[in-house]
């Protein structure tokens, strides 16, 4: 009888808290099979990396190879130098400065981030190339021929990079932004009570003490810069990402595609180790928790002028200009097939951003809330390795899933064949299952990232009292930490869903047969140099971009502890 009463719980609450530990081993499982799955791509293509090749390899190191590394390298230095002097010197000005437009300017400076890059090349191509409107304007001006003037060419490799520092610098932006309001003034000021005039303090101090926020910007840039594949496509620039594509589907030779896409892996990996290494034990903690109210450097005369010149200028070109030039072109000519055609194209490439969007958003959710379940050391591990796929170009993702899945559908068809006589053909690989897997794995840390985030920020004191009251941890999740969380939920799903309208790569290798996205419909119509009719399809990539960047731009203005927005 003792032993009974023992065993037993002895109240409501304690029972409560013992299906809640049988649970957390429930989550705990969950969690680590979402990072294996995730994880499969990425160990797929690194395991092909010492399989034979029959020579495609050395033919590629003998031709090609090393004009892939030249041009990669060129576009992230060109990129990186672009995107941080555009990105930190905006972000300061509009944080810390007042002058005509700069409220405007706080978010506005975020609308390129809703242009791809490869949209930005098709614009500029058809406004910059011999016969686009600024070469014949100079032609009938000076009465020139085409001998007579020298003008310089887009589709090169410094043009693909002024392409993608227009439409990227808006992350280094936006983490700098970010970092400075939250900086505190008590530094700011003893600075220059040392007599350190402006230019002095900021380089001195804000900058060392922003350079956290400043690098993890400046990581996605160049992440995304080798995930790039429309823009550099495009421009006709060799790099590792095409190499990829051109390896796998022209040469027909996917395990030497599968080794380049190591090789990109590895320059991935390179730039997140020196990073980390960049700051080793170095810490930016703020030694106090009063915050006053950013100072506004009033600015006037020429010094207002040039700092609006300074902002206004990548906001026109990366925003303004584009996005003018894509309504005159849809509304004069725009696409033929805008008709039925155009709507199952929308069709097509919404359904998959909602699907991925909702999937992503769901799977967040269970890695965050599982490791605040359980933090282990493990599952942290398990956690940050599922999170890793944003670092990955998609290509190299696309080709991750190809193998996989293409293994699993050839050892299916073989077991039928021999079994039954029948041919089960693709049940993976070129379908909308795979599409669905290949972006789960590319977006999925961008959901989690804002999810755990917030989830941070709700007190555990919270999950005790739902647990005491007699809730499950999963009822905890849903009926107490989601309704808080929506508005993180919403934002999350809305950056997944915009990033995959505009994704091409992954999209363009995975996609089964005849299945066209938005995406898909413009790089074609572009490729065959047919520029007007597809800036409909790029029109409404750019629309459905927009909201997502605003709803950044408003959370960002609220970051700073003690301030509500101006």
């Amino acid at each position: 009888m003792t032993t009974d009463i023992l065993d037993k719980p002895q109240s409501r609450a304690e029972d409560s808290l013992v299906r809640c530990r049988v649970r957390v081993s429930g989550w705990t499982v969950a969690t680590l099979l979402i990072a294996a799955l995730v994880a499969l791509p990425v160990l797929a293509v690194g395991s092909r990396i010492v399989v034979p090749t029959d020579g495609v390899w050395q033919h590629l190191v003998d031709t090609v190879l090393a004009e892939y590394l030249l041009n990669t390298l060129r576009l992230v230095l060109g990129v990186g130098i672009g995107t941080l002097v555009i990105g930190v010197g905006t972000a300061w000005l509009v944080t810390m400065c007042r002058f005509p437009g700069s409220r405007v300017l706080e978010w506005a400076l975020l609308l390129p981030m809703a242009v791809p890059a490869y949209v930005m090349a098709y614009v500029y191509t058809d406004l910059l190339q011999f016969v686009g409107p600024v070469q014949t304007a100079l032609r009938e001006t000076f009465h020139w021929t085409r001998r007579d003037y020298w003008f310089p060419d887009i589709r090169t490799v410094e043009g693909a990079a002024a392409m993608m520092a227009l439409v990227l610098y808006p992350y280094v932006y936006l983490l700098s932004r970010a970092a400075f309001l939250e900086q505190s003034v008590c530094v700011l000021e003893v600075s220059r009570t040392l007599g350190r005039g402006p230019w002095r303090s900021f380089f001195t101090v804000a900058l060392p003490l922003a350079r956290p926020g400043i690098v993890a910007g400046l990581a996605l840039v160049l992440m995304e810069v080798l995930a790039d594949f429309g823009t550099v496509q495009y421009f006709a620039v060799n790099t590792f990402v095409t190499g990829i594509y051109r390896t796998w589907f022209a040469m027909g030779q996917p395990v030497a595609a599968a080794q380049l896409a190591s090789i990109l892996m590895l320059f991935v990996l390179v730039l997140l180790v020196m990073e980390r290494w960049s700051r080793r034990q170095a810490r930016y903690h703020h030694t106090t928790t009063r915050y006053r109210r950013l100072p506004k450097h009033e600015l006037t005369g020429w010094r207002a002028a040039a700092a609006l010149a300074a902002c206004g200028l990548p906001l026109v070109l990366g925003f303004l200009l584009p996005a003018g030039l894509l309504v005159r072109m849809a509304l004069t000519a725009g696409d033929e097939a805008f008709g039925p055609m155009f709507l199952a194209l929308a069709r097509n490439s919404f359904t998959l951003a909602a699907l991925a969007a909702v999937l992503a958003v769901a799977l967040a959710l269970a890695l965050a809330y599982g490791q605040r379940l359980r933090p282990t050391p493990v599952l942290k591990a398990a956690v940050r390795v599922a999170a890793m796929g944003y670092a990955i170009p998609g290509s190299v993702i696309a080709v991750g899933v190809l193998i996989p899945f293409a293994n699993l559908d050839n050892a299916v068809d073989a077991f039928l064949r021999r079994t039954v006589g029948v041919s089960s053909g693709l049940l993976l690989s070129g379908t909308i299952v795979a599409v669905l897997y290949a972006y789960l794995v590319r977006f999925l840390a961008v959901s989690f990232n804002t999810i755990e985030a917030s989830l941070g920020k709700i007190r555990p004191t919270m999950d005790f009292a739902s647990r005491v009251l007699g809730h499950t941890a999963g009822r905890t999740l849903v009926r107490v930490h989601a309704p808080i969380m929506w508005g993180s939920l919403l934002t999350a799903g809305l950056l997944v869903f915009v990033d995959v309208m505009k994704e091409l790569p992954a999209t363009m290798i995975v996609r089964p047969f005849n299945f066209d996205t938005l995406a898909v419909r413009v790089y074609t119509l572009a490729s065959d140099e047919r520029l007007t009719e597809a800036a409909t399809g790029a029109l409404a990539i750019v629309a459905v971009g927009i909201l997502p960047v605003i709803l950044l731009s408003l959370s960002i203005g609220r970051s700073r502890p003690g301030q509500a927005p101006d």
